[in-house]
């Protein structure tokens, strides 16, 4: 795998770091609250339990899976729903714990399906925002990193299903996805 990567983004001790200073933001902010963590499957898996075994305040955890990329490198900005949550928000404080921002449409159209069910609050915990490829606008309340305009794989970030256990994230090779 590592021969596709071009070269390293983040390393395995930048993310290692930065996860652990937004852990303890969200432990700031969300003292006493009890937030739910819902991790967007399958991408933020890795961010997500480190994110989450790096926090001291009790959380709850729950999984949505939702895609607009299917097989391919760009967002089809068709969102497709595949696995729901378990629980009601209603009344809670929802923190959505993503593996990057990209064109802004899977978010936007989660934050609009989990406010309708009147969570007092959901915000955007996200690994990667890569701004320059946004087409709905949305932010990220928490953020770990800006990313530049390239395909990025690791950390959870795949490729075809491949390369999501890489322990940094890299730049993929042209000549992998351009085939």
């Amino acid at each position: 795998m590592h021969q596709d990567v071009e070269n390293i983004m983040f390393s395995k001790e930048q993310i290692e770091k930065r996860i652990a200073e937004l852990a303890a933001q969200l432990d700031r902010e969300y003292a006493g609250k009890n937030p739910l963590m819902v991790g967007i499957l399958k991408g933020s898996v890795m961010f997500y339990a480190d994110l989450l075994r790096a926090m001291t305040i009790p959380v709850e955890m729950d999984f949505m899976a939702i895609s607009s990329y299917g097989a391919g490198a760009k967002s089809s900005g068709e969102v497709k729903l595949i696995k729901d949550l378990d629980r009601k928000i209603e009344g809670r404080h929802v923190i959505i714990v993503e593996d990057i921002i990209d064109s802004g449409y899977t978010l936007s159209y989660l934050k609009r399906m989990l406010y309708s069910r009147k969570p007092d609050s959901v915000k955007i915990c996200a690994l990667l925002d890569k701004y320059s490829r946004r087409v709905v606008p949305i932010e990220a309340d928490y953020k770990g990193f800006d990313c530049e305009d390239e395909f990025v794989v690791g950390f959870g970030l795949d490729y075809a299903e491949r390369y999501r256990n890489l322990p940094y994230i890299g730049i993929l090779k042209r000549s992998v996805y351009e085939k």
